[in-house]
């Protein structure tokens, strides 16, 4: 049964996008739509991420504004009618458990921050969409690898791996389209653009979001009545990262929202093949609804 079955028109959603309509369309925030770059009112944006199963929201994990804006896309979507989830780069997989214990409300926070602390880092730029989960219930799944796996093939290459764990995680290999090799030269710092530095940190890169894609997709085969909105740097969140490999994997309609950063993508620059919507810098009032 096809999952867009699932969606009822006449929701909470329904009424939010009504009332956002009465409002001016162009408003804080701006959000231009990629195909045309034409910019789009919040309740054109919420109607069309209400079409679609998964959304990756790109971020500067740093920039709070960006986590403020994924923050406005998670609530207006828990509001509707299909459940909501919130795959996450900043979670490992083997990590899940303290997830569910802390939106679940049992675990104390001084205890989950351990858990937290040892995945990730910045709680303060975080702290609202965790807090947020866990008053409303929200499923939140860790999506991300090992960090020592991925730095060990960005040193010396997939190839450098046991056998055991190539053969586990499938055949990784750097074929890349030139945009793509663009952004790993600019990850690198401009350096180390050619030869087996540039291959092994490809591969690592490939390899990450490869697995998170996997993991993606273990949940929503078992959850196929889940929304999923991933949060995930916005290397990762690009039509070129975990969505490639996604529509590899499975059949899924999705959409990709990305912040505007200086130096990297900008509104002159946003294409259809990048992402769907592109979220414009225009101030601290510009990442709230």
């Amino acid at each position: 049964m096809k999952w867009l079955v699932h969606i009822k028109h006449k929701t909470v959603l329904t009424l939010l996008i009504l009332a956002l309509s009465a409002g001016s369309a162009l408003a804080h925030p701006h959000i231009l739509r990629a195909t045309d770059r034409d910019e789009v009112s919040k309740a054109e944006l919420l109607r069309d991420l209400a079409s679609v199963q998964v959304i990756f929201f790109g971020e500067l994990h740093d920039q709070l504004g960006h986590h403020e804006a994924q923050l406005s896309i998670i609530r207006a979507l828990q509001m509707e009618s299909s459940p909501v989830a919130i795959g996450l780069e900043m979670f490992r997989k083997d990590s899940q458990n303290a997830l569910d214990l802390w939106v679940g409300g049992s675990y104390p926070i001084n205890n989950f921050l351990k858990d937290y602390n040892e995945n990730w880092s910045m709680w303060g730029k975080y702290r609202e969409i965790f807090e947020f989960a866990r008053r409303q219930k929200v499923k939140m799944i860790g999506l991300n690898i090992p960090r020592e796996l991925s730095s060990k093939v960005a040193r010396n290459g997939f190839a450098a791996l046991p056998a055991r764990e190539r053969q586990a995680l499938g055949n990784v290999q750097c074929v890349v389209n030139p945009e793509y090799a663009d952004f790993i030269r600019l990850s690198m710092g401009g350096h180390g653009g050619h030869g087996n530095k540039f291959v092994n940190f490809c591969e690592a890169q490939l390899l990450w979001d490869t697995m998170m894609a996997r993991n993606l997709v273990e949940f929503l085969k078992a959850n196929p009545e889940f929304r999923v909105i991933v949060l995930a740097g916005s290397g990762h969140a690009w039509k070129f990262g975990i969505p490639r490999q996604l529509l590899e994997q499975m059949e899924v309609s999705y959409r990709v929202v990305l912040p505007e950063v200086d130096g990297r993508l900008t509104r002159n620059q946003v294409v259809p093949d990048v992402a769907d919507y592109l979220w414009l810098d225009e101030g601290m009032d510009g990442w709230r609804f």
